[in-house]
């Protein structure tokens, strides 16, 4: 059976660029853009050549990405021709071979916000997308408030976007933009633009998450006959965010109906990547990864229930919707003081561990984790610390380097410009293979800045481990975590660190203290016996 091409149109560095705190340099332009078109994503909107400094080197020198790369901008203004627009030039001079124009098509904005005639508007977005045509150039009209714009004045808003169809515009954005309109309606609204007479395979979906409806209206226009879809990588966008194209793709490949549908440029090897690039991004953004995000995020496929655990052991498809493996995600079977054996056996074989049901040290393992867990751990959020523990007790766990003493410091001076400021310093003495290793290094931030005693710790601990170096050098902290778990002068701090490495691979360990530095050094060695599990000889 045939399946109908979806389109799909990747906005995060202009519209993503828009999300509150986010602010990409052109070099992070170009990285984003590789890992995109890596997915195989048709589109790859660059920005708005001209509106700022990095847009405008961005655009300088492009990408060279098999997606078609467009430039962003607005139709002319009145009073100028589309040939002699100041505004439309630079977008137009960016040579892309698709151009998006952002125009009205809610009769309120048009004589409110821009403050001319509902002709001149029409006027002014035929012009600017026959002037696109004559040069040669993919138009996409970024038909800004559509659906709003169709429920007060449905008459009008279908008049912009056939001016700019007629005039030979490539596609017509259908904008929800205030992210107000429900699945229902935008289903309703998109048949009805296709009965007037464009084509569905002409009509683009762009939604924003304010009602968390985002990817849900996406695929309701898609359905309706819509046959692009514009989103953000992690959903990113101003306010509420964008559609998400981490959570739409796998819907569209792994989900019935869509699978059998729709295709996409997307690959089922290429899909297999998608975690990563939701990784790289929010490496880029210095966020900590969202754990409950669908398809890709670390507790999208974790099994905490013992009777879950069960049945995961006997056939994955009994709690999972999907093959973590095919989204490049793993499956998690958290340990806690409330799990079993069946917990137990299918997490340690998911670490490559295979432990007989009747072997003894499965009791002891559950004992301590018990055990721990009433002092302050917490196994349910820290995987590696789990796995380090039943080792322990299965005696197969290896001796990597022995610490023998560490010590921080935390001084507070005035630099030569009389303000206070702080600077964190760590000594490690570490013993691996009958070598001692005295390791020395400060906490320092790449403007300088102090970065705490457990940056410091951090950097003093894996600055030379000897013949272990290598293995850890692509080690880094992603997240830190502090709580305390009592109140009073006797309070247990409970740290949680989150590391990863270039193989995106991602593990927490957990240290538990009255002393914060202690509880998180404790964390941080866990983290690298981790590490050398899995990459040591």
């Amino acid at each position: 059976m045939s399946r109908d091409r979806i389109s799909l149109f990747d906005t995060t560095l202009r519209d993503g660029a828009q999300t509150q705190g986010v602010q990409f340099s052109a070099s992070e332009k170009h990285q984003i853009s590789d890992v995109l078109d890596g997915l195989g994503l048709d589109y790859i909107e660059g920005g708005w050549p001209g509106a700022n400094p990095t847009d405008t080197a961005f655009f300088a020198k492009p990408p060279k990405t098999q997606a078609t790369f467009t430039a962003f901008g607005m139709t002319k203004r009145s009073g100028r021709s589309a040939e002699n627009d100041d505004v439309l030039a630079p977008v137009v001079n960016a040579g892309t071979a698709a151009v998006c124009l952002v125009g009205k098509a809610h009769d309120f904005h048009v004589t409110t916000a821009l403050g001319i005639t509902l002709d001149e508007n029409v006027a002014n977005i035929a012009a600017s997308f026959a002037h696109l045509s004559g040069l040669g150039r993919e138009g996409l009209f970024d038909a800004e408030h559509f659906f709003d714009g169709y429920k007060s004045n449905a008459d009008y808003s279908l008049q912009c976007i056939h001016a700019a169809y007629d005039a030979g515009a490539r596609w017509i954005v259908l904008c929800d933009t205030n992210g107000g309109t429900l699945p229902d309606e935008i289903s309703r609204i998109v048949t009805d633009v296709i009965a007037s007479g464009i084509p569905g395979s002409h009509v683009a979906i762009h939604t924003h998450n304010d009602t968390e409806n985002a990817v849900a209206g996406s695929l309701a226009a898609v359905m309706a006959g819509a046959r692009q879809i514009q989103g953000t990588l992690n959903g990113l966008g101003e306010r509420c965010g964008n559609a998400n194209l981490t959570t739409l793709i796998p819907t569209l490949m792994l989900k019935e109906p869509y699978a059998s549908m729709f295709e996409t440029g997307v690959t089922p090897e290429a899909l297999k990547g998608l975690r990563r690039a939701s990784r790289m991004l929010d490496d880029i953004l210095n966020r900590v990864p969202a754990k409950q995000a669908p398809y890709v995020g670390a507790s999208a496929f974790a099994h905490k229930s013992g009777l879950h655990a069960s049945a995961i052991a006997k056939d994955p498809s009994t709690y999972e919707h999907v093959d973590p493996a095919a989204v490049g995600n793993s499956r998690i079977v958290p340990m806690s003081n409330q799990a079993g054996q069946s917990n137990l056996r299918a997490r340690l074989a998911d670490a490559g561990i295979d432990v007989a049901a009747d072997n003894p040290a499965l009791a002891r393992i559950i004992k301590r984790i018990k055990e721990k867990e009433a002092q302050g751990f917490s196994y349910d959020s820290a995987q590696a610390s789990f796995e380090l523990l039943a080792r322990q007790e299965l005696k197969i766990m290896p001796r990597f380097f022995e610490v023998k003493r560490y010590r921080v410091t935390v001084e507070r001076r005035k630099n030569k410009y009389g303000e206070m400021m702080s600077l964190s310093e760590a000594v490690v003495v570490t013993k691996v293979g009958g070598k001692r290793f005295l390791n020395v290094s400060e906490s320092r931030g790449p403007d300088g800045s102090d970065q705490g005693p457990v940056n410091a710790l951090s950097r003093a601990l894996s600055k030379d481990l000897g013949p272990y170096q290598k293995i850890i050098d692509d080690m880094r902290l992603v997240d830190f975590k502090v709580r305390i778990t009592n109140g009073g002068t006797e309070a247990v701090t409970r740290v949680i660190i989150d590391s990863e490495d270039a193989q995106g691979r991602m593990w927490s360990t957990v240290g538990v203290s009255p002393n914060i530095v202690d509880a998180s050094f404790d964390a941080l060695v866990d983290a690298i016996n981790w590490k050398l599990i899995r990459d040591a000889d």
